[in-house]
Formats: structure tokens, sequence, C-alpha cells
């Protein structure tokens, strides 16, 4: 689950960003939304976008958005269930690949006991910009590896807090993902979703993350699909 929301202002930037990004990355065409029940919804679409680090799905309710975030999926899956909509609603959805290298993975482990530093930064949740204006430089576009973030140190805020830094490379990129991986999941997933030129965040760990590895990737947008579209019926009784 994705516990900060993408902010509108990166919404905006990538759909402002797409007509420069079709041209390497082709839209994704043949995306579909077939009605399982009256108020759910599945999504298909091809895989179709190679070196892709996964997809994002998202929806609106009216034809011209504004769209929400659904989530950052892997790569390689072509499918999501968005269930339980409201009934007798327009929906409207549109996926896109993303692309990005990730910094070195961190492990952190937290104590039930870890004392509370919060009072020495009170701001610590918050994303704020990276102070190192002379970091090498180099765009996603043409360089993943050297554009990925470096430097990620994680440190224990609170009983369920940690704060991350790290260095920011990328000159192109839309956006940042906290990435972690609990200890026994199979693989790293997006946990918070940052705006562009960020250099720290806090995260609020849920219980499975107390003892997680955590990664921080720089990524782009590549290209929207088509629109695919579906009315919902009336609620169940």
């Amino acid at each position: 689950m994705i516990r900060r929301a993408l902010a509108a202002a990166l919404l905006l930037a990538g759909v402002a960003g797409c007509a420069a990004q079709q041209a390497a990355t082709p839209a994704p065409a043949g995306l579909t939304a077939t009605l399982d029940s009256p108020v759910d919804v599945t999504l298909h679409w091809p895989d179709d976008a190679p070196g892709a680090a996964g997809w994002m799905v998202e929806f609106a309710t009216e034809p011209g958005g504004p769209y929400t975030t659904l989530g950052f999926l892997p790569p390689h899956q072509s499918s999501y269930h968005h269930p339980d909509l409201l009934p007798e609603t327009p929906f409207y959805y549109r996926v896109r690949p993303y692309y990005g290298g990730t910094s070195g993975e961190v492990a952190v482990t937290v104590p039930a006991s870890a004392p509370d530093l919060s009072a020495s930064d009170p701001q610590w949740p918050n994303p704020r910009p990276g102070p190192h204006p002379g970091a090498p430089a180099a765009a996603l576009r043409d360089d993943p590896a050297a554009a990925a973030p470096s430097d990620l140190a994680a440190k224990v805020m609170t009983a369920d807090g940690i704060r991350f830094t790290w260095t920011d490379h990328a000159t192109d990129e839309d956006g940042f993902l906290l990435e972690a991986k609990p200890e026994g999941a199979p693989g790293f997933a997006p946990v918070e979703v940052l705006d562009r030129d960020i250099g720290s965040c806090g995260l609020a760990t849920l219980p499975q993350e107390r003892s997680a590895a955590f990664r921080i990737r720089a990524f782009r947008y590549g290209a929207l699909s088509t629109v695919a579209y579906q009315h919902t019926g009336k609620a169940p009784a």
C-alpha cells in the first residue's frame, strides 16, 4: 500500500511530459476494462514496455480527469482489479510504464523500545529537497545507472518511524519511489511516492516493515495508454 499520495503537481507534470516521451516509449495500446460484477472492474493490457521498472495505473470519473493513482505495479504485471466501486458511475482508466534505477539497499530494524528522536527534528517526516547541488548528474533516459540515487541512509526516529536521506543524480525524473522488502517478502514494492528533486523523507512503518530492506528509485514515466471506459451498474442487493 502506498501511503503518500502522488502530488497533483506531479500528476500534471507527468501528463504534460507525455508528448516528449512518446518518441522513445510508444504509447501502450490495447487497455481494456471489463465489468466482473456491477461494481467491480478488471483491467488488462499488453506487457509491451521492454526495460520498464513497472506500471502505474490511474482512474478518473470524468473524461478529462482529474486522474487518481491506483498503484505502481511490478514489471510484467498486465492486469489490475478495481473492486467495490461507486454504483452507476463512469470510470476512465489509463496505464503507463515507468523507468529508472534504484539506489543500493539499506536494512533497517526498528526496535520496539526505540527512543523518540522527533524533538530534535519535528519536521523529519516531511519530504525535503536534497542538499547535494554539486553531485554528478545524468539523465534517466540516457544513463539510468548513473542517474540512479546513491548514498541512501536510514535513521530510526521513533518506535514506528524512519527517516531516509539520499543523493539525487537525475536531471529528468518525474519523482521518486521509496520501496520496501519486508523480511520474508518475495521482492520490493513501493511504499511512498515523492515529487522530483527530493532528497529525504519519513516513513511511518507498518508492523511488517519494522524489519525490512529499503531502496529509493528515481523514475520517469513512459507514454500513456489509450483510455479504457466502463460504467458501473446498480449496487448489488
